[in-house]
């Protein structure tokens, strides 16, 4: 018999698919949102759009040693939640109450634009050192689920 995904592995593994797209050189990050088992919108992590990409000049961050989890405002790309969030608005679909589904724990630059999209919950694979973010999205009432299993920092 077939194994099927529940929705949260399915969900996931898109984001992973997604992920395959990212011009980033340290970590490649897919997202996507979802709301009564449809997807919203998706995004990966890469430069601004017009501008050039890591993988064309290299990592900004790389070159200044920068440790990952820091200063995330040295850094050329837009992060993939935010592209997420961004594709929904520039298309006008909206993502109230939805779930972000991401490969890798949200920063938190990224947890105060998904507090303020209202997104419900969020899912993601792989812990990211910012303990602030999960604080955000305790004390803002967002459900964060680390999937495996992994527990978050």
């Amino acid at each position: 018999m077939i194994e099927r995904p529940g929705l949260d592995e399915y969900f996931l593994e898109i984001a992973t698919v997604v992920a395959k797209r990212s011009t980033c050189l340290r970590n490649q990050v897919g997202a996507v949102i979802v709301k009564d088992k449809r997807i919203l919108s998706s995004g990966y992590n890469g430069a601004p759009r017009n501008m050039a990409h890591c993988l064309d000049i290299g990592c900004i961050r790389q070159q200044n040693n920068i440790e990952s989890g820091t200063r995330h405002e040295k850094c050329r790309a837009v992060h993939a939640e935010q592209n997420a969030i961004i594709q929904a608005a520039l298309y006008g679909v909206s993502i109230d109450s939805a779930t972000l589904y991401c490969t890798h724990q949200p920063c938190i630059l990224c947890a105060k634009m998904i507090i303020n999209s209202n997104i419900k919950r969020v899912v993601f694979l792989q812990s990211y050192p910012d303990r602030d973010s999960i604080e955000f999205f305790d004390e803002a009432g967002v459900e964060l689920v680390n999937l495996p299993s992994n527990p978050a920092p």
